[in-house]
């Protein structure tokens, strides 16, 4: 399946390519900003005359409109990773394509339906939300290159175009493969995904879809054996080779795979356009939104291991457990503007169902819990309201939805915030999230043939509530959250999940300023500071997390071809007591027993030609003179230096 897609997304950008050309017959030209920071804001198109780089558009899930960027800055070496964000608040396991501890948390904006959960396998895991839709005057395509460590690799290829002004299609596949440096850590996974927008002549039906495919695959170690880990803290010189160092798990892999199909469209009614309309109501639509999203989990094993995992109800043999979850959301709206609102409003009602379990029961009757069933299967109706306000310069968003009832997706969910932002000098925000809702489902319901996995929940619903606050300007940028989550469910020492039955309250304050310095040098700054005042010892966090970025950056030769961007990141999080992680829970857990807190040091050299940017690093140089004293997780150590390269292109045909 893989290989068809791969093979259909070359295949369209040749049959495209042939289509559209440029009048010099060559790519977009030009200096310093958008496309390719084009001179003078044009290119010449045969088919569609001048354009300019704000005619190269994204659009997101919530409308938001920013444009195709092939500049150089910092934030691209932060974001130059296989998940293509910012990963500060995450601490990555050694290699790419494996999960990642967390620093620090985002309660600004969750999904209102509990999920499949097997969190540790989903940080590389679409959502909607990150899916991205484009309007391109020219076929466009972006491919991101970058090593991993030993045998490693990934490609993210996004090809668009516009068949009309009206039509858009776009394809893009990531795929990574990366051997890893230690014993069993093959991470391989592919992420496609397929959009397309549509809009008639006058409007009045739009279309907008994305289909995705996404799949995870992971050798499981299990972290490295007792005596390895004293091996790997003691520096070893006869364990210098990674490959030597003994593992707990020789014979385990996962898998998480994904299909989603997204589609909203909607028919205008009648417009102010219309005769029959007045000033004071307009742009009557009427609307469906369908959400259909099915995941797998699979954990195997060449052998059943009781010292790892505790006994089983079979000796021995090979093991492949395996649930599944599909959720289907149909909603019905109907959306109109109007003075009285200030914009636009929209009413809205939603037809859910879900099945998450099993194909079998693997164990009827272990810890005193008579298993019987092998699904968790439910409906729900929900009502609720969307509001998009504006006056001048402050805006106004908010989003409710409520589901009442008793099963797996009762709940309720309001997510609202509050904008005024003054031309690009700066912009200040404040979010309000209320929700309620189910936890996840392997929370709920576990099975396996290991005994002490297996379980039948009834948990109440978790309910979060969370103010936040962004100030961001060219002075710098502050956020502070403040979260308060009741009857909180996490996976506790034991690996059993626990309903907490106090409260938790988060506080979390983000700082970011940059500071230049001789015209060509620059320090980039981000302080995050985090506290727990009630329920610590189930919810753990960092108090502190810094970077610190140090770089020149310049244009090189005759006619400024070459920009260059030289520097070093220094990054620390203060110790803490981090969660371990539970292979065959796909899950991170709670322990006691060990604190991870170190800097790291990275070094790098970025470059910039035409629409070409090139990115070397080297990871983690410091662990060559501190002491081997860095983890992701207990027993799992972070990389060794490690030189790598990148590069991400961008064509305008």
């Amino acid at each position: 399946m893989k290989q068809f897609f791969i093979l259909t997304f070359f295949l369209t950008c040749l049959s495209v390519q042939a289509q559209f050309r440029t009048v010099n017959g060559g790519f977009a030209r030009g200096g310093n900003r958008g496309v390719d920071s084009l001179a003078n804001d044009e290119i010449s198109v045969k088919l569609l005359g001048k354009t300019k780089f704000t005619d190269y558009k994204v659009i997101n899930i919530k409308r938001d409109t920013s444009y195709i960027d092939t500049t150089l800055t910092i934030q691209k070496e932060y974001q130059h990773n296989f998940r293509r964000k910012d990963n500060f608040e995450l601490l990555a396991f050694h290699n790419q394509g494996q999960t990642f501890n967390s620093l620090g948390y985002n309660f600004r904006d969750l999904s209102q339906f509990p999920d499949i959960g097997f969190s540790a396998k989903q940080f590389n895991y679409l959502n909607i939300s990150d899916i991205d839709y484009y309007r391109v005057p020219t076929p466009t395509t972006q491919i991101m290159y970058k090593t991993g460590q030993e045998q490693g690799q990934v490609l993210d290829a996004i090809f668009t175009f516009n068949l009309s002004k009206r039509l858009n299609l776009s394809f893009a596949y990531r795929g990574l493969r990366s051997l890893g440096q230690y014993r069993r850590s093959l991470s391989s996974s592919g992420n496609f995904r397929a959009t397309a927008t549509y809009s008639t002549p006058k409007d009045q039906y739009n279309l907008k879809t994305h289909l995705t495919t996404q799949d995870f695959t992971n050798e499981e170690s299990g972290g490295l054996t007792p005596e390895s880990l004293q091996n790997f803290i003691n520096d070893d010189p006869n364990f210098t080779d990674r490959g030597r160092l003994d593992v707990n798990l020789d014979n385990a892999e996962s898998l998480l795979d994904g299909t989603r199909f997204y589609l909203d469209h909607n028919f205008k009614l009648f417009d102010s356009k219309d005769s029959t309309n007045t000033k004071n109501f307009s742009n009557l639509k009427v609307g469906h939104q369908l959400h259909y999203e099915k995941k797998f989990f699979t954990f195997e094993q060449g052998a059943i291991t009781p010292s790892i995992f505790g006994e089983a109800s079979k000796a021995n043999g090979e093991l492949r457990e395996s649930s599944d979850y599909r959720l289907i959301n149909n909603q019905g709206y109907l959306e109109f503007n109007s003075k009285y609102v200030l914009g636009r409003f929209r009413v809205k009602a939603n037809y859910t169902t879900v099945n998450y379990g099993y194909d079998t029961i693997y164990n009827s009757n272990v810890n005193n819990i008579n298993i019987t069933k092998k699904r968790l299967i439910g409906d729900a109706i929900g009502l609720g309201a969307d509001w998009n306000g504006r006056i001048g310069n402050f805006k106004v968003n908010a989003n409710a939805m409520v589901t009442p009832g008793s099963g797996h997706l009762a709940g309720n969910h309001l997510n609202g915030e509050a904008i005024y932002e003054k031309d690009s000098v700066f912009k200040v925000k404040a979010s309000l999230l209320l929700l309620s809702k189910a936890p996840n489902f392997n929370q709920q319901f576990f099975q396996s043939v290991y005994n002490k996995y297996n379980w039948e929940n009834d948990f109440t619903n978790i309910d979060t509530r969370n103010i936040g606050f962004s100030f961001n300007s060219k002075w710098g940028n502050a956020s502070v959250d403040f979260t308060n989550i009741e009857d909180y469910v996490y996976f506790d020492t034991d690996s059993l999940p626990k309903q907490y039955n106090g409260s938790i309250t988060y506080l979390k304050v983000k700082a970011n300023k940059e500071f230049k310095f001789f015209k060509k040098f620059a320090l980039d700054n981000t302080i995050m500071y985090q506290n727990v005042s009630s329920g610590s010892d189930v919810f753990r966090v960092p108090e502190f997390v810094t970077r610190n970025t140090l770089y020149y950056s310049d244009h090189w030769f005759k006619g400024n071809p070459l920009q260059v961007q030289i520097g070093a990141t220094f990054k620390y999080f203060t110790n803490y007591r981090a969660n371990a992680y539970n292979p065959l829970l796909g899950e991170f857990i709670l322990q006691n027993d060990t604190e991870i807190g170190f800097p790291t040091l990275d070094v790098f050299f970025n470059a910039k030609v035409r629409r070409t940017r090139i990115f070397f690093k080297i990871d983690n140089i410091s662990s060559n003179f501190l002491e081997k004293n860095y983890f992701s997780a207990p027993n799992y150590p972070y990389r060794d230096m490690s030189i790598r390269f990148g590069v991400v292109w961008n064509w305008f045909i």
